[in-house]
């Protein structure tokens, strides 16, 4: 029961993760927004561009991570298909 839950907390397509980014993506130009009223002038934009530059830097990172997974993934099946293959003979 738990292990169901849990996977519904797990990127496993590019499709979610472009969801996730753009739910952050609207997150952060909203609270950017907030900064740009909260405070008028140089500071204001400041953390207005820090907000965007997160959700760019976050969304980077959960790509390369779906990446890095996928080939992990393809690894170990190459690793286990060899081994099956070892046995065999």
């Amino acid at each position: 029961m738990f292990r169901k839950f849990r996977r519904l907390f797990v990127i496993k397509t590019r499709f979610e993760a472009f969801l996730i980014i753009y739910a952050l993506a609207l997150g952060a130009m909203t609270r950017g927004a907030n900064y740009l009223v909260e405070y008028p002038g140089f500071f204001g934009w400041a953390l207005f561009l820090a907000c965007s530059g997160a959700v760019f830097l976050a969304g980077a990172k959960i790509l390369d991570c779906l990446k890095y997974e996928r080939a992990e993934k393809a690894a170990f099946v190459d690793r286990t298909q060899r081994r099956e293959d070892a046995a065999r003979r």
